[in-house]
C-alpha cells in the first residue's frame, strides 16, 4: 500500500526569478555596487533579510492549490547572487526548518548573478552536478552557468534537472538573440549526452530564457525532443504570464521535459496569489509585485517574475 501511495504521489516543480537576490557585502570581482548599503538602492542589512523572508514565504505558497497543500520538492532559482545568500535563505530566513537544501553556480556573469536548484531533503536526493560554462560569443559578456543536477525523486526514479538563466535582450532582441541560442546549443548537447546514455532519461529544464516560446531559441530545443510544459499557463488570479511589461502578461520563464518525463506530467500554473500582485496604476489591470518600483522600495515586494508551478506523478 505504501509503495503504491509513494509512486502516485504528486511532485511539485518550482521555477522563480528572484529578482536581484543580492547581499549587501560587496564582491571584489563584480559589479554589485549597486546592491549596497550605499549604493544607488541603499541596499541595507534590513532589506536583504526582508527579501530574503519574502522569497521564503513566496517558495512556500506555492505549494498550495485547490488539491491541499504540500512544500516543493524541487525550486529553480534564478538570479541569486551567491552562496551566502543560498546559506542564508536556507538556513536563516522563514525556510530555515523546513529541511531544504540547495546545489548552485558560481558563474563569470559580471554582476555576480547566478541559478541553483533548492531541493527538499526528504524528497530529493542528489547523485552528481556540475556548472555548464558558456563559450561567450563576439561582442558577448559572460553570462550566468547552467546548472546540472542528477538525483533520484521519492519514488526512486532519476530525473535530471536543468537550470536557466539565459541573456537579456539588452541591447536588442535581434542583436542578443545569438547569445541567447548559445545557451540552447550548449544546453542541446549536454541533453544529447544524456540521452545517448539512457534514451527513456527523465529530464526537466527550466529558467529564465529571456525568450517567448516561439523564439528561435526555444523553438530549437522543441525540435530537439523537449517538451514545454509550461506553454499557455496561466495564472488564477488574473496573470497570463510569468512577467508583466508595460501592461502586457508574458512569458520568458519556462518548463520543458523529456519525452520519457511527458506522460507523468499533471499540471502547470503561473502562481498568482493575490499577495504576489499589485495594481498597474500606469497601464491597468495588475503586475507582479517587486522589491523596487523604479528606485522606490517596497517592502512587501517579491519580485517582478511570478513563480511557474508544474507537478508530475511519479
Amino acid at each position: 500500500m505504501l509503495l503504491s501511495i509513494l509512486l502516485t504521489s504528486l511532485l511539485t516543480f518550482v521555477e522563480l526569478n528572484c529578482e536581484n537576490l543580492f547581499d549587501c557585502r560587496h564582491d571584489s570581482l563584480k559589479q554589485d555596487m549597486e546592491y549596497l548599503p550605499e549604493g544607488a538602492r541603499h541596499w541595507t542589512p534590513y532589506r536583504y533579510w526582508n527579501k530574503l523572508d519574502n522569497i521564503a514565504r513566496e517558495i512556500v505558497s506555492c505549494g498550495r492549490d485547490d488539491s491541499g497543500y504540500e512544500l516543493p520538492d524541487l525550486v529553480a532559482l534564478c538570479e541569486v547572487e551567491n552562496d551566502s545568500v543560498m546559506s542564508d535563505l536556507t538556513r536563516r530566513s522563514l525556510l530555515r526548518t523546513l529541511n531544504y537544501d540547495y546545489i548552485m553556480t558560481n558563474s563569470p556573469d559580471l554582476r555576480g548573478i547566478d541559478v541553483a536548484l533548492l531541493y527538499h531533503t526528504f524528497t530529493f536526493r542528489p547523485i552528481s552536478h556540475t556548472s555548464l560554462r558558456i563559450s561567450p560569443l563576439k561582442g558577448m559578456r559572460p553570462t550566468r552557468d547552467i546548472l546540472y543536477v542528477c538525483g533520484q525523486v521519492r519514488s526512486g526514479d532519476t530525473l535530471h534537472v536543468f537550470v536557466v538563466h539565459a541573456p537579456s535582450r539588452f541591447g536588442g532582441e535581434r542583436k542578443t538573440r545569438p547569445y541567447r541560442m548559445a545557451v540552447a546549443n550548449r544546453l542541446s548537447a549536454a541533453i544529447d549526452s544524456i540521452y545517448s546514455l539512457r534514451p527513456s532519461a527523465k529530464v526537466i529544464v527550466a529558467g529564465d530564457f529571456n525568450d517567448y516560446s516561439n523564439s528561435p531559441a526555444l523553438q530549437y530545443l522543441t525540435a530537439r525532443q523537449l517538451h514545454e510544459v509550461s506553454a499557455g499557463a496561466q495564472g488564477t488570479h488574473g496573470a497570463r504570464g510569468s512577467y508583466c511589461f508595460r501592461g502586457h502578461w508574458e512569458s520568458i520563464d519556462h518548463i520543458l521535459v523529456s519525452p520519457a518525463l511527458l506522460p507523468l506530467w499533471h499540471s502547470t500554473r503561473i502562481h498568482d496569489l493575490p499577495f504576489l500582485l499589485e495594481e498597474d496604476t500606469r497601464y491597468g489591470g495588475h503586475k507582479p509585485r517587486r522589491t523596487y518600483n523604479g528606485y522606490q522600495y517596497q517592502a512587501d515586494g517579491y519580485s517582478d517574475h511570478l513563480p511557474v508551478v508544474t507537478k508530475f506523478r511519479f
